[in-house]
């Protein structure tokens, strides 16, 4: 079922949201992104004549209740953000009463979903390697099909809105689509276009096609790296990761992220790239730092030849206009990942540089994606979020997407 499709008059309508927004030590939201992100789904079901029951996780309570992550602090400002009250359920597993008497227009948020070991589903207190471990696991499967029976028990219909959950096979995610039959669940706005969104990098591709993997590690990108080895023509590695490459090849790399277990993964890429006819672009230059701080001393140098004492920090001038080169004639994008450490301004350069140039490109009429908290973070911090076709709201979701995975959020739905 299509949710433009779908008439929530007189309906109350449990929704999947994804409120987890940043909070500061006062309890005060400093970025709302996510709550804007799922209004145009929650005003088609007001403006239907239907009711909200919104249901999120907060942080990581790890099933047990944490005042400090509790939803009760963001209710006014998801009321703001509607232009009406928000009533609050203190315990969402106890919030059959609130969902009975809730009326056309009104609006209930349940409390934190994770202040509940069923939402995850993971056993408390025991673990994999313990005895015991498999009846429990099992015990705790049953549990969670009570918490989402429980959960789904408020309303007439389910919408998942979550994407930056919906890799999760959670109660709230996946299991609760169970109790709902087709014409009753569906994705919400944010999520199709989440959905499409990808769907239009990785099967509607338009040549040359373009993706920047950064970060840290490449054991974290080397899935979501294979599986673009299948389809890119340009693959742009940049962060730390490119240091174990550099090493991997016989270069000196300093102080710089290393992963010393990683060689081989490292020169099988390169193999593969090759194989595949992939033009795979490392930054050739680095901005390396004496230390790891904003103000360190930099130099610039070749990437495979830091000297000891020293970390390479961000790409160099060099790098910055291969990376354009291969940004700017493509027609298809995909970033993920800083070039650097951008959170200090003496090392953002490489990042500026990368989102301009995805900028230029996307106004040349190329699809850009962005994804992931870091890229986000970089799109936003250089005023450039509205130069780009799209930008994801879920990081380990966006990111299972393009390894390949199915993600069960999606996948529920479409039972």
């Amino acid at each position: 079922m299509k949710i433009n499709e779908f008439n929530f008059n007189g309906k109350k309508a449990l929704v999947r949201v994804d409120f987890n927004v940043p909070l500061d030590e006062n309890g005060n939201i400093t970025d709302d992104t996510r709550i804007r992100g799922a209004l145009p789904t929650l005003n088609k079901i007001l403006a239907d004549g239907g009711a909200l029951i919104l249901m999120s996780h907060l942080g990581k309570p790890k099933g047990k209740v944490n005042p400090k992550l509790s939803l009760a602090q963001i209710t006014e400002a998801v009321g703001k953000a509607l232009g009406r009250e928000v009533k609050f359920a203190p315990d969402c597993a106890k919030a059959g009463d609130a969902a009975k008497e809730l009326k056309a227009g009104e609006v209930l948020l349940l409390e934190n979903l994770r202040f509940y070991p069923e939402e995850e589903g993971k056993p408390v207190g025991i673990e994999k390697t313990d005895a015991g471990y498999d009846e429990a696991k099992k015990e705790m499967k049953e549990r969670q099909k009570d918490f989402a029976k429980t959960l789904a028990s408020y309303a007439d219909c389910y919408v998942m809105d979550a994407f930056g959950t919906a890799h999760r096979k959670h109660a709230s995610t996946a299991v609760v689509a169970d109790y709902f039959d087709n014409g009753s669940k569906m994705l919400g706005m944010l999520m199709e276009k989440e959905v499409e969104a990808v769907d239009n990098v990785l099967n509607n591709i338009k040549r040359p096609f373009t993706a920047i993997m950064g970060g840290s590690k490449v054991s974290t990108k080397i899935g979501i790296i294979e599986n673009l080895l299948g389809k890119v023509d340009n693959l742009i590695l940049c962060g730390g990761m490119i240091y174990t490459f550099e090493k991997a090849k016989g270069g000196n790399i300093g102080n710089s992220l290393c992963e010393d277990d990683k060689f081989d993964v490292a020169l099988d890429v390169i193999k593969k790239a090759e194989e595949n006819g992939v033009k795979l672009i490392m930054g050739t230059d680095s901005i390396a730092g004496n230390k790891f701080a904003a103000d360190a001393d930099t130099q610039v140098c070749p990437s495979g030849n830091i000297p000891d004492g020293w970390l390479g920090m961000d790409i160099g001038p060099e790098a910055q206009k291969d990376f354009a080169a291969a940004i700017e004639g493509a027609k298809t994008i995909l970033w993920n990942g800083p070039a650097g450490v951008f959170e200090f301004d003496k090392f953002s350069g490489g990042s500026r540089a990368i989102a301009e140039s995805i900028a230029k490109a996307t106004a040349n009429g190329a699809f850009s994606l962005i994804g992931g908290g870091d890229s986000v973070a970089c799109i936003n911090k250089f005023g450039l979020a509205d130069k780009v076709s799209y930008i994801s709201t879920g990081g380990g979701a966006l990111l299972e997407a393009i390894e390949g995975k199915e993600l069960p959020g999606v996948a529920a739905i479409k039972k």
